[in-house]
């Protein structure tokens, strides 16, 4: 089974465009130089992402730009130790933000108070989405970055470090910067292993996770990294063989996001 890489997807993509060019690219940078970030660039970046698409226009999402290097010392922490999330010249904050909504039921005698999983699944979604929207149009300007999903660590240190109010959360982080390296691009799990026809093909998997776990070895070891032979699969289970952040949903009904 074919796994994608920098070079078989050059040859394979029978169509190309700018934005599918800038996709196949994608990397993840986590060093910046020291070339500032405008206010002009990033309002820019955030006026393009806010035409994502949104579950019937709710709109249901806020981003907070964070600059203060104390800010970000602190997010750093939160997320992990994660050191380029103190050295990133901007911070941006997507947050699931539920005040508009609430906003606009109490202006007619209504409220939120009783919201459940499909309000907390749409306004995490709408975040996400304007997101991907912003990360691309950074992008296509020569901004580099990576998304934190550290901030979910300890979402309420999080809002504390952010001052959100009641009814939002950051769902995710996204370093931003002029970059100062060049990574190698990451193979990812094949189209034909990840795309089905019609109905679901379960059949495939173990064939394509055996390939997958090659590949990423193959990649790691040329890059110098150690690992095993079994390197995507292996690496998934040491992470995820324990359910983790196992106390979110409180803190998240205790945000104002009941997801019951």
């Amino acid at each position: 089974m074919s796994i994608a890489t920098e070079e078989t997807l050059d040859n394979s993509v029978a169509l190309e465009s700018e934005t599918i060019n800038l996709l196949h690219k994608r990397v993840s940078v986590r060093k910046y130089t020291d070339e500032p970030v405008s206010s002009e660039v990033i309002d820019a970046v955030l006026s393009a992402a806010f035409r994502a698409p949104t579950s019937s226009n709710i709109q249901a999402y806020s981003v907070v730009i964070v600059r203060d290097q104390a800010s970000k010392d602190e997010l750093s922490v939160i997320t992990g130790n994660q050191r380029h999330v103190a050295r990133t010249p901007v911070f941006l904050a997507f947050c699931a933000d539920l005040t508009g909504m609430e906003g606009a039921l109490k202006r007619h005698g209504h409220n939120l108070d009783d919201n459940n999983m499909e309000i907390g699944l749409v306004s995490t979604i709408d975040a996400s989405l304007a997101g991907m929207a912003a990360y691309l149009a950074a992008d296509s300007l020569g901004l580099h970055g990576l998304m934190i999903g550290g901030v979910r660590n300890d979402t309420k240190a999080v809002a504390r470090v952010l001052g959100l109010p009641p009814r939002v959360y950051c769902v995710f982080g996204m370093c931003l910067g002029w970059p100062a390296e060049a990574p190698t691009l990451k193979p990812r799990r094949s189209l034909e292993g990840m795309v089905h026809h019609e109905k679901y093909d379960a059949g495939k998997l173990n064939a394509e996770l055996d390939a997958y776990d090659k590949a990423l070895a193959d990649h790691y070891r040329s890059i110098g990294k150690d690992t095993t032979d079994a390197s995507w699969t292996d690496d998934i289970d040491d992470k995820f063989n324990v359910p983790r952040r196992d106390d979110l949903r409180a803190a998240l009904k205790d945000l104002g996001f009941n997801f019951r």
